[in-house]
């Protein structure tokens, strides 16, 4: 068993479904590395450890795969808390719903009770879950929660009004990204030729999963319009999915194939990021898209789904154009306008990089979370839980 702390620095648990490269697997990466030394991380992932926890592994820090059976684990709780008791946990910290709940059986079944801190990013779509859940969560877990957050105000709404966690308070703690890490390219030509794409021709991207919720079929549809208007222009989509062999068939009948490139996952967003001209993000739901934020800090003019978090981002005709879900023809209008307007696209970029500055920088994020933590343990008076 380890020992108790002398030097009362926060034990951490992260509960997470698995550690891949995605949002709140990414942010619980920073938190770690960012808080070296000033909490002691161990991550709990209930299906397996996934790339990302491999790699904080090599890195140093405890990755424990629970191994969630089939239907409802009963004894996954029971490993979870034998963990906590183990290595006498101070903060479990799970991230969304799945792993709240069992979280929260395992802190009942702990006798030091550890602080639980539920955070909510993402939400399903259409986002309706069942009466006996909400009556679950409004009768029992939400007392078992010391402090429920979401990283914007729609997911912070829908964990008090669809889940039923009202009235307990549900905090925002805004997304954030390394905002030195994007910038507009000084020569944007040689980084394209280093990229293997065209000087000449102009590009609007797209950096998501090839899933239903981010409906890159709506912006195919909408860059079809716009092709033949635009004949230097190409649309660049960055990511994979299971939907990758519909959205090349799609590209393939509308017969813009020499027009739509497929770029798979790539490991140098920010540099794909300064070599276009647009970026457009059609999700039929949307919590707090960080590759949204990384465009608008990259200076581009963004294209967005007025959908859950982006409008809290993106103020239409301000930072960028908001258009309606599954609607190509606007979407189609509002690329038309960046592309043939290129002062409104250099107004709406340069506002968006201010933006992300003044309100979505990681390191306020890394900070909120820690004094969380420290809160939460009673270590900013100085004494002890």
């Amino acid at each position: 068993m380890v020992p108790p702390s002398t030097h009362r620095v926060p034990r951490v648990a992260f509960v997470l479904h698995l550690m891949q490269v995605a949002g709140a697997e990414m942010l619980v990466a920073e938190i770690i590395r960012r808080l070296a030394g000033q909490i002691e991380p161990v991550i709990l992932c209930l299906d397996g450890i996934g790339p990302l926890g491999e790699q904080l592994r090599s890195e140093g820090t405890p990755v424990v795969c629970l191994d969630r059976k089939p239907g409802r684990d009963w004894g996954l709780a029971r490993r979870m808390a034998s963990e906590l008791r183990k290595r006498r946990i101070d903060v479990l910290h799970a991230h969304q719903y799945t792993p709240f709940f069992y979280a929260a059986l395992a802190r009942a079944l702990c006798w030091m009770r550890p602080r639980l801190i539920f955070t909510e990013h993402g939400r399903h779509f259409p986002d309706v879950v069942s009466s006996t859940r909400r009556r679950l969560n409004r009768l029992v877990l939400r007392h078992f929660a010391s402090a429920v957050n979401a990283c914007c105000g729609f997911s912070a709404r829908a964990v008090a009004e669809v889940d039923g966690f009202a009235p307990t308070p549900v905090e925002v703690i805004e997304n954030g990204i390394a905002v030195d890490r994007y910038s507009r390219s000084a020569d944007r030509v040689a980084l394209r030729s280093a990229l293997g794409l065209d000087p000449a021709r102009r590009y609007v991207a797209c950096v998501a999963r090839f899933h239903p919720v981010k409906d890159h079929a709506m912006l195919i549809r909408a860059f079809a319009q716009i092709a033949k208007q635009h004949l230097d222009v190409d649309l660049l989509l960055a990511g994979d999915g299971p939907l990758r062999e519909d959205l090349q068939r799609q590209v393939s009948e509308l017969r813009i194939e020499n027009r739509v490139r497929f770029l798979g996952v790539r490991s140098d967003v920010p540099k794909l990021l300064q070599a276009v001209d647009v970026f457009a993000l059609t999700s039929v739901s949307e919590a707090a898209s960080l590759t949204v934020l990384e465009a608008m800090a990259t200076s581009l003019p963004v294209v967005v789904t007025d959908v859950g978090g982006n409008p809290e981002m993106v103020r239409h005709e301000v930072e960028g154009l908001l258009v309606e879900r599954g609607d190509a023809d606007s979407c189609a209008t509002a690329l038309h306008r960046l592309l043939d307007d290129p002062s409104l696209a250099r107004r709406l970029g340069d506002a968006g990089r201010r933006r992300v500055e003044e309100r979505y920088r990681l390191e306020q994020t890394v900070e909120n979370y820690h004094q969380l933590y420290r809160r939460l343990c009673n270590l900013d008076r100085g004494t002890a839980r």
